[in-house]
């Protein structure tokens, strides 16, 4: 997962349990879990609104340019005024 070995867990874990006791590590793992959940789900929600975004931006600019009844001329370049 991050590159621990099982003798590197084994020393975290013992530093936990003399810093916290062993009472603790139940809530301690639970608080852990919870925050992790919200990250995830934070995430998650980030995600779906950036895929939301540019077709709510679409939508809007193509629904304000029919109400403002605004048409862009479309220029031919066989028909340009450029001397040749």
């Amino acid at each position: 997962m991050f590159g621990l070995g099982l003798q590197e867990f084994l020393i975290l874990l013992a530093i936990v349990l003399l810093l916290f006791g062993w009472w603790r590590l139940p809530e301690i793992g639970q608080s852990f879990g919870r925050a992790l959940q919200g990250f995830k789900r934070g995430v998650t929600e980030e995600q779906k609104e950036q895929v939301r975004e540019p077709v709510t931006e679409n939508a809007e600019s193509a629904s304000s340019d029919s109400v403002q009844g605004a048409e862009r001329p479309v220029r031919d370049p066989a028909k340009s005024s450029t001397p040749t």
